[in-house]
Parts: C-alpha cells; structure tokens; sequence
C-alpha cells in the first residue's frame, strides 16, 4: 500500500504543541527505560498549531481518485474502516471507475446477505457493497425495514447498485424511503437481477418498474405486495420487456385493474408458469384473458377478489387455454361456485391439486362435478366451505378417479356424522393414502368408522380438534385393524376424548407407524406403557404427547425405551412430569437425537 495509508496510528506524532519522543530518539540522552518523556516543543515548531496535516483536507474529488486506484479489494475495504467519510466515497465507486489496471476479478454473486430493523440501514449497506466487492459478489440481498422509522434510503440502494453488478435476488419489504431512484439505480447497474420483491414500499411507482423493465431482460420472478404507487403502467411496462417472467404475484396494489392485469396476462402468458392474484380490483375479464392466453400456466393462487363474479370463473375454464395448470388455490372469492368449479375442472385436464378456503356457495354438487371432470386430481384442500356436508364428501370420493392420494377437511361446519346404520357404497377409494380431518364439530365415531373402511390404503390420518371421535365402540381400534400394516403417521391432537384404549389398540394392531401424536387426549401412563411393551416392537420416531396430564414421572422408563429409535419427542405442557425426569430424558436421549430433539 502507498505510504499515505501506512500510518498505523501508533507512532510518535506532533499534537498540540508538544512533542513525543520514544526512548532513545535523542543521542546523549539518558532516559528510564520504561518511561516516555515529555518535553515542551521548542518554539519553532509553534506554526505546526495552525496546520491540519491530516488527508482529511483534501477535497473528495482527490480522495476519489486516490482510492480508486488502490490495487486491491483488500485494501479498498481496509480504508473503508477509516471513516464513515471514506466508506461513503468508496462505495461510490464503480466497477468501471476503477483503474483498469488494478480491477479485481468480478465473482459470480454467490454471497448472501440479509438486513432487518435496526440494523437496516444506509452506513451498512455501503459496508456491504465495498466488502462484497471481492470477495465472491454479493447475488442475494433481503431488506426488511421498520416502516416509518426506516433507514435504508435511495442512497443505500444506490451503494448497492455502485459495488454489486452480480445481485440477482433483490428483496424490499416495509421500505417507505426508497423510492423510484434507487430502484433506477439498482436496475441500471444490476442487470443480472432475476429475482425482484418488492412489498410495502410506497415510494415506489411505474417508473421504477418501467426502470427494471427496461435493463434486466433476465427478470423471471417478481413479486409487488402492497406497492400503493404502482398501477397498470408498470405492469405493461414489465409485460413488454420481460419474456423471460416465469412467476408473477400481486397483492393489495389499488392502483392496478384490469387494464395492467389483463394485459399482462394477454402478453406473457405464453411463458408464464405461476400467478399469484390477491387482493385486487380487478374482474371477470382478467380471468377470462387468462384463461384463454394462460398457455402455460402450471400454478394459479387466486385470492380475495371480489369483484370477479361466477361467470369469470366460468369463462376462464371454458376458454380451455390452461390445459397445463396443475395446482389452483381459491381462498375468499364469492364467484367460485359449483358451475366454476365444474368449468374449471373440465378445461384444465391436468389439474392435480385443488384448495378451496372460505368459499361459501361451494356445495357437494361442485365437488361430485370436479371428481368426474378432473380425473389426474390427487389431492383436494377444503377449509370453512361451510354448504359442503357428509353427502358431498362421500359423493366425491365415490367419484373421484383412481389417482386421488389426499383429501384434506377442516373447518366446515356442514359436515355431520354419518348414519351408523347406512350401508357401504359398491365402490371404495382405495388410492387415498393421506386423510386429514380438522375442527369438524359434526365428524364423529360413524364417520370416522366408515371413512375406515371405505378407504383400504390410508397411510397418513390427521384428526384434529375432534371431540366426537372417541373410544366408546373401540372405533380407534376397528381403524388400527383394517390399516395396521399400511398407517405410518397418526394424528390425534387435541380429540379430547381419545383414551389409553387407543394406545392399546395401536401397540397391538400397528407395525409400521413411526409418528403419533396424542397431544391434549385422555392418554395416561398405562398407554405409553402399552407402547413401549408393544408385541410389534414399534419403530417410533416421534412421539408427541403435550399437554397430556395424566401423563407422570411414572412414564419416565418406558419413554426411554421408546427413545432407542425416537428422532422427536414433545413433551410440553405435562404438568406431571417433573424438571428432573425432563433432565433425566434429556441426558439419556441426547445420544440418539444428536442435537437433543427433546421439546419440553
């Protein structure tokens, strides 16, 4: 390093007049050996009180143009540590304002690095863009600010922007400084950006995004959440430019409509795969464009969009365009009806997995129609579609093709047990390999009983928050019987009724289960005893048991031997077991579970 920069800080030095001397400086002197002396200057060196010596005097234009000279990386991010002064000049270097001669090898932008709060702010920002620089390149950089009381500004991005040519994932939450300047810079100088979120950032509008548009031709997913400046502008902006986009998700921007939104879908449809429409003001004619141009959509999130009515969904199936769609996921939306859901399942012949949360006109017809019409569908996810009752979900399992493997319930309140007494449907369902049912008040021991034995295959069964599931007709048994070979994982959490009964049934009937969890049940002592002295010699990897009571000290042996091949045991909330028998598990466990898979 020159000379200039050699000051160690540590050496004698001329202050305020006097003069140190380390021992031995002056010849003829004698001086302890231990001691420095202090001497009064002679007055010759009195005009040295009106002199700054410091490189500090020199005006930034000079100081640019030495440290942009400096050989190496490593001593662009030693100076950098002088000042905040010199780490705000550096960082605004450039790649092409260093001397050529002395340029660093570019890395390949493999280094990550994530701010939040507090510690997001412009001064860090400008470390991270000089210490980067050369040491790989920074490729990812998550920004999560404080709102109102945020730091990162345009001038940290701009930072950025100066020293990270390589960034390629670029995310900004909760941002309301950093407006369209920044984000220009960022563009401008970061091409390679593939990766673009930005999410609660108000000072950001279509000019920014028309900014990114118009340099990184790379972008393929991008996200705007909350974004009140953007509208329709921007995303035509981004529509015209960006052909390679393969993921788009808006959420929550007023400002965008039909007019951005259809647009977008009508021009890049053909190349996008996943679209994420939520919170939006946006119609039918949205969907209806993107059921015709949505060529190869695979992954279709539709959320809260009120002002779509039926016929949109009915237009977008019957357009038949989104022959490729595999998942659709409709939360809140009134216009998902039967007559949608049935439109839909006709025109996307390889749809496979469908979620329905909180659509309320969803009746059993809709589901019978969707079984018949979707016949690649494996999985269906239903949550408060509070007109689907018992009928409809025994009228689409009847239905639903050969390769249904999951079927998942959970908060709909129509659902009502079924008749003890109703004999087995001809067919059985015998693909589904996963059932979960969860906080259904009317689901109880009937239809549990008849799930049993009209699906031969379950591997996978969750119910949940079920207080009509109980032990009184030895209905937990009856199940572990018919799937005894086949059930891996079994979930009772929170079926206030379930008791040791279950414990014996499952130790007795069940080889291969190697999750249980009993959480909130009746389960005592005497069922984790039934478990670890099981004839099957059970192979339990996690066992949860909180919030279990009648749970004691007394378990401590038997869950030790369960703990042989236990990688997850969860034992909060056991009033009853003790702080030493915790410790006791702890200490004995530990060998098996590595980094103590012991949560208490």
């Amino acid at each position: 390093m020159s000379g200039i920069f050699r000051f160690s800080g540590d050496e004698d030095h001329f202050l305020g007049g006097s003069l140190h001397l380390s021992p031995g400086s002056c010849a003829g002197v004698y001086l302890p050996a231990r001691k420095r002396l202090r001497i009064s200057a002679p007055s010759v060196f009195s005009g040295f009180e009106q002199k700054q010596t410091s490189i500090d005097v020199l005006p930034d234009e000079c100081l640019f143009e030495i440290l942009r000279r400096l050989p190496t990386g490593q001593e662009r991010s030693a100076c950098a540590c002088v000042s905040k002064h010199w780490l705000n000049l550096l960082s605004s270097i450039t790649r092409n304002e260093v001397n050529e001669s002395v340029q660093d090898v570019e890395g390949e932008g493999f280094l990550s690095r994530s701010l939040e709060g507090k510690k997001a702010t412009d001064l860090r920002l400008a470390a991270i863009a000089v210490g980067t620089s050369t040491r790989g390149g920074l490729g990812k950089l998550q920004i999560r600010g404080s709102g109102f009381d945020s730091k990162v500004t345009d001038v940290g991005l701009g930072a950025i922007a100066h020293g990270c040519p390589s960034l390629r994932v670029l995310s900004l939450w909760n941002l309301p400084a950093v407006g369209d300047m920044g984000l220009s810079k960022i563009a401008k100088s970061c091409p390679m950006i593939e990766k673009l979120d930005l999410s609660r950032c108000p000072g950001i509008t279509d000019s920014g995004l028309a900014a990114i548009a118009e340099n990184c031709v790379n972008l393929s997913d991008l996200t705007i959440d909350s974004c009140s400046g953007v509208g329709n502008e921007g995303l035509r902006a981004i529509a015209r430019r960006c052909t390679n986009l393969r993921s788009i998700s808006i959420r929550s921007c007023p400002r965008i409509g039909d007019q951005g939104v259809a647009f977008l879908l009508a021009q890049a449809g053909s190349y996008l795969m996943k679209v994420k429409l939520q919170m939006l003001n946006i119609t039918g004619l949205s969907l209806a464009v993107l059921g015709h141009y949505g060529t190869s959509v695979t992954d279709l999130v539709l959320h809260g969009l009120q002002g779509v009515n039926e016929k949109g969904f009915w237009v977008m199936g019957n357009a038949k365009g989104m022959k490729k769609l595999k998942s659709l996921t409709v939360m809140s939306c009134r216009g998902m009806t039967d007559v949608g859901l049935e439109a839909v399942g006709n025109g996307c012949p390889d749809l496979k997995h469908v979620s329905l949360n909180k659509c309320l006109l969803i009746s059993g017809k809709g589901l019978v129609a969707l079984a018949k019409s979707a016949l690649s569908l494996e999985s269906l996810k239903l949550e408060e579609c509070h007109r689907i009752n018992q009928f409809g979900l025994l009228g689409f399992l009847m239905n639903s093709g050969l390769k249904l493997k999951a079927f998942s319930l959970a908060n709909c309140l129509g659902i009502r047990d079924f008749n003890p007494e109703s004999p087995l449907p001809s067919t059985s369902c015998s693909s589904l390999h996963s059932l979960s049912i969860r906080c259904c008040p009317g689901f109880g021991d009937a239809s549990l009983a008849f799930l049993g034995k009209f699906c031969h295959q379950l591997q996978d069964v969750e119910l949940c928050g079920l207080n009509g599931v109980t032990d009184a007709d030895n209905i937990v048994s009856a199940v572990s019987i018919c799937h005894g070979r086949t059930l891996e994982s079994l979930n009772l959490d929170g079926c206030k009724n379930i008791t040791d009964a279950s414990l014996f049934a499952v130790s007795k009937n069940c080889y291969s289960v190697n999750d249980l969890d009993i959480s909130s049940t009746l389960v005592s002592d005497h069922g984790i005893k039934a478990l670890a002295s099981s004839p099957n010699h059970l192979n339990l990897q996690v066992l949860s048991v909180g919030g279990c009571s009648a749970i004691t000290d007394k378990s401590k042996s038997c869950i030790q031997k369960l703990g042989r091949t236990l990688l997850g045991l969860n034992i909060q909330r056991c009033g009853r077991i003790s702080s030493s028998t915790v410790d006791t598990l702890l200490e004995s466990l530990w060998r098996a579970f590595g980094n103590g898979g012991v949560t208490s």
